[in-house]
């Protein structure tokens, strides 16, 4: 006969598991309404900062956001691929227990467990653990981070060194793999004995670890103890020691385009410039002016019309019309070519921004339009355009094995707990924009803006074109502000425009040898016209005499 136990019949233990889980849930609701009012009011203010992260941005990179080797906190603790690394937590608490000399272990899980309600206001998901053993993984883990990030402050070496961290540290930097900071704070003032002290001996640590992990460098003026110390989590605190604040704008597509004013002056201002040039090239070619003339003549036009709905159908004709229509036009047609022009480049400007890509010319591109980078100081509120002197100014970003792990983290830690621009995000969507190819990557190398340690060009290429997917529209004033500023100067460029012109209508759709037979032919049947109308004038002029 066969036995239909719990263990062994999918039916039963799914049964089994969901009456757990119901009595779970009514003792944390029971617990929840006895508890103090007073902590439950000091619990919900807490707001929640250790998300899931998008499935979005799962997809894209799924073992950028789940840890390869160690959990930390409730969400992946009781993965079976992970339980290796448990001994060595273990040892981490002992070892800081050795150190401070302070009480037995188990008085540390007790002081925590009065810190439940605060520590599961810290997560989005609903943790499926009784008290007990969420205090014990708190303490276990925080005296695990405290021992390691004393690696990276150059005080404690037992533990290895810092390169044989490399993938414990991306995984510390996760998202789903974060602890409330307030618990490494209780170890510490549980361990110390004050209040304190915990906050100036945590300090170091946490900007030793945003120094080693952060792909920017570091600014001048580094903010406070309690700045610090208050954070939500670990990468929070990079986030913070990362993004600027912006005032004054809100994130999401609920986001109104530039003033209509400055829109208006903008395409002005194009407009006259283009029409000064157009000025100068026809002011400055007389034979050019003649042969315009004779072309809008009458009797010329006469002598046209057959060939030319003959020919209309040639490869090469167009070409000529949309070179007329480029070098004479001055008032409906430049005008109408820079409107075509400006609502192409300011697609993503005017508009929702794109959801893969920026609208934007890649670093060579600009390169050649005579663009320089240059390095600003001031990190990602850098970022700007000088139009004087033709310099896109970007924070210097390092690049190395654990920087797409960092970046992809903390986008979508912005992307969950931002409720402003999405700053970080934007700026992975400038450089992706920028960045197609490997020689982009070069270039910027080359300028100081990427410092490249990966193991080639294509590689840092790579990591930038794979992070152009997103879960939410935004726009950031002061990077959107820069992004314009390099389209208008780049499709101002009067070398630009001719390249275009020839890209589209003569690489593009036609061959060169029926351009240049046509362009010929044209200007023979237009010479031969012309001498025509000026022996006609000179006839004309002997009969009256």
């Amino acid at each position: 006969m066969y036995s239909c136990s719990s263990s062994s019949h999918p039916l039963l233990s799914h049964i089994s598991n969901t009456i757990i889980d119901e009595h779970r849930w009514i003792i944390h609701i029971r617990q929840a309404l006895d508890d103090d009012e007073d902590l439950d009011q000091e619990s919900d203010d807490i707001p929640v900062s250790i998300f899931a992260a998008p499935k979005a941005l799962v997809q894209i990179s799924p073992e950028s956001y789940a840890p390869q080797h160690l959990a930390i906190g409730p969400y992946h603790h009781w993965s079976p691929e992970l339980y290796e690394m448990e001994r060595y937590k273990l040892s981490a608490a002992k070892k800081l227990q050795r150190q401070r000399k302070g009480p037995r272990f188990h008085s540390l899980a007790d002081h925590l467990a009065r810190f439940e309600p605060r520590f599961r206001a810290c997560y989005h998901k609903y943790l499926n653990f009784n008290g007990e053993t969420l205090s014990w993984m708190m303490a276990i883990d925080a005296c695990f981070l405290l021992d390691f990030l004393q690696i990276f402050d150059g005080k404690a070496s037992a533990t290895g060194q810092k390169s044989g961290h490399i993938a414990v540290l991306r995984d510390i930097v996760m998202l789903e793999n974060q602890i409330p900071l307030l618990a490494m704070r209780k170890v510490l003032e549980f361990q110390l004995g004050s209040v304190d002290d915990d906050d100036e001996l945590l300090y170091p640590m946490l900007i030793a670890f945003c120094k080693e992990l952060s792909p920017f460098k570091p600014l001048q003026e580094l903010p406070g103890v309690r700045q610090v110390t208050k954070r939500a989590h670990l990468l929070d605190l990079l986030y913070f020691m990362i993004v600027p604040e912006v005032e004054g704008s809100c994130g999401g597509i609920g986001i109104e385009s530039p003033e209509p004013e400055k829109e208006r002056d903008n395409e002005r201002d194009e407009r006259t410039s283009f029409q000064k040039v157009t000025s100068i090239i026809e002011g400055g070619a007389g034979a050019v002016r003649l042969i315009k003339r004779a072309l809008i003549s009458r009797p010329v036009k006469a002598l046209m019309v057959l060939p030319l709905k003959i020919l209309s159908n040639l490869p090469g004709i167009m070409i000529l019309r949309q070179a007329e229509y480029l070098f004479f036009s001055r008032e409906a047609g430049g005008e109408a070519e820079q409107e075509n022009r400006n609502s192409d480049c300011n697609e993503g400007l005017n508009k929702p921004p794109l959801m893969e890509e920026i609208a934007i010319p890649s670093v060579t591109e600009l390169f050649k339009a005579g663009v320089t980078f240059s390095v600003t100081d001031l990190g990602i509120s850098g970022i700007k355009f000088d139009d004087k002197t033709a310099a896109l100014h970007l924070p210097a970003v390092r690049l190395d094995v654990n920087t797409e792990v960092t970046m992809r983290n903390l986008v979508a830690y912005e992307v969950c707990a931002s409720s402003g621009p999405l700053v970080f995000t934007r700026y992975t969507e400038l450089m992706n924009g920028i960045i197609d190819v490997p020689e982009d990557a070069k270039i910027l190398r080359e300028q100081g803006i990427v410092s490249n340690h990966l193991k080639c060009d294509e590689d840092a290429a790579n990591l930038w074109n794979g992070m152009s997917k997103s879960v939410k529209l935004t726009k950031v004033p002061f990077l959107d502000k820069a992004i314009e500023d390099v389209n208008s100067y780049y499709n101002g460029r009067w070398k630009v425009r001719i390249r275009g012109f020839v890209e589209t209508h003569v690489s593009g759709s036609w061959k060169l040898p029926a351009f240049l037979a046509a362009t010929i032919f044209l200007f023979c049947i237009s010479l031969k016209a012309f001498c025509a109308v000026v022996r006609c004038t000179q006839r004309s002029g002997h009969l009256k005499n």
